[in-house]
């Protein structure tokens, strides 16, 4: 455990940079679990993926190994994965149906509730404090869970601020992911791309939202395919997604610019709104007839005008609505973390945005793409540079500093090349770090 003091840690924070520890500290990794993702909301997973009774999805919380199950009430339960006898993780990471959870180690049922079921020769245990009816007996729920929109969150701390407050601003991209829907709903299909990164959680999360590196790291990628495309695509031909798809990563540093940032309490923050990378793909036949006959033209038209980039809900997770995806992060140790990129069906959508969204994961956010290798080698320079003893302790967050601007509920706006965001997810870490939030 760190040995560092409340007064140490908000130490590292300054107005205009933190110290470099933040990203390279085991001891401080160590306190990020216990006091930002044992306190905070963090995303577990969707009700689509639990949508039997006896369906369930292990994940984790930070450290703490978890189960989403779907329970024969009906109700989503997360539950610690753990047995009450010996402690034995029940169930490996993996989806399935089953209608009771059994401890692969002494053979414990529990019901997907958690409650315990059956004890092999329990007579073993007559007069004693454990056993079936006794509620420290069961596997665990954890503390808080709740869910927006299905997307189901959950909470290692018994107490803090309802989801729907904690959630904000961010709140509004959910509601646009789902309104993309011509039914108002989504579902996780396909499979998952997990992708590890030798570099510590907080690089992802904040390059998400950094608008100074496209046009610079992503030459390798968006700026070969433009001049690919250049080459053999003639007038009149026409413009295939992929091309849609990678050609704005490298767009000029005023383009990024005018996208805009914001950022709301609790760390969260989006780039763009009215237009990002995503804002001119081509339409897709009878997508908006579709949500026409649900929404109506101008509120049809109001649910495409959003078009927010990344918005990134600290500290977990970040969504995309135009693609219909949402990146997970899962910190494994100060130095690796664990990226899961997940893909929305918009039910009575048509197939062809569901397949875009496919081919956009594909060629970003797996681990065998041409964009996400640009960022994995950016974070695996900025992870071992920052080890390197040269008398340089600090990090710059000076770009554009004190220009943003600041309404009375506290929401952020700057210009979307800002290091504002950075300096406000510190804070936001400091707030966690030296105090029950």
């Amino acid at each position: 455990m760190s040995h560092y003091t409340n007064e140490q840690l908000a130490g590292f924070i300054r107005k205009d940079s933190v110290h470099k520890k933040v990203y390279t500290d085991p001891g401080i990794f160590d306190l990020e679990m216990e006091r930002i993702w044992n306190r905070s909301w963090v995303y577990v997973g969707h009700d689509s993926q639990v949508k039997q009774p006896g369906d369930y999805f292990a994940t984790s919380i930070g450290r703490q190994p978890v189960i989403m199950t779907r329970h024969k009430d009906g109700k989503v339960y997360v539950l610690f994965n753990r047995c009450s006898h010996k402690g034995a993780q029940v169930i490996g990471e993996s989806c399935g149906n089953l209608q009771q959870l059994r401890c692969s180690y002494h053979g414990y049922v529990f019901d997907t509730d958690g409650t315990l079921l059956h004890i092999p020769r329990e007579e073993g245990y007559s007069g004693v404090g454990f056993g079936k009816g006794k509620p420290e007996s069961n596997m665990q729920q954890v503390p808080r869970v709740d869910s927006y929109h299905g997307l189901v969150f959950a909470s290692l701390a018994a107490e803090g601020p309802d989801l729907k407050t904690w959630l904000s601003g961010a709140a509004v991209s959910i509601d646009n992911l789902v309104e993309r829907s011509p039914e108002g709903r989504i579902e996780i299909a396909g499979g998952c791309f997990r992708y590890l990164h030798d570099s510590n959680w907080k690089m992802f999360v904040e390059n998400l939202n950094d608008a100074m590196h496209p046009m610079v790291v992503h030459q390798s990628s968006s700026g070969t395919a433009k001049r690919v495309f250049d080459e053999r695509l003639k007038e009149g031909d026409p413009v295939p997604f992929e091309l849609e798809m990678l050609a704005p990563f490298t767009n000029n540093y005023e383009f990024f610019e005018k996208m805009g940032l914001t950022a709301w309490d609790y760390g969260h923050s989006v780039t763009g709104g009215k237009f990002s990378i995503h804002s001119a793909y081509s339409p897709i036949p009878g997508y908006m007839d579709a949500l026409i006959g649900k929404y109506g033209e101008q509120k049809a038209r109001e649910i495409l005008a959003v078009n927010r980039h990344n918005t990134v809900v600290y500290p977990s997770f970040t969504l995309k609505g135009a693609i219909t995806s949402i990146r997970v992060v899962k910190p494994v140790a100060v130095d690796k973390t664990v990226i899961e990129s997940w893909v929305f069906r918009q039910v009575g959508a048509p197939e062809e945005l569901f397949r875009r969204s496919i081919t956009y994961c594909n060629l970003i956010n797996s681990h065998a793409n041409l964009v996400g290798p640009d960022d994995y080698e950016a974070y695996h320079r900025l992870q071992y540079g920052l080890q390197i003893q040269d008398g340089n302790e600090w990090v710059s967050q000076h770009r554009h500093l004190g220009k943003e601007e600041v309404e009375e509920d506290g929401t952020k706006h700057a210009a979307g090349t800002s290091d504002m965001v950075f300096r406000h997810q510190f804070q936001t870490w400091k707030d966690y770090m030296v105090s029950i939030r």
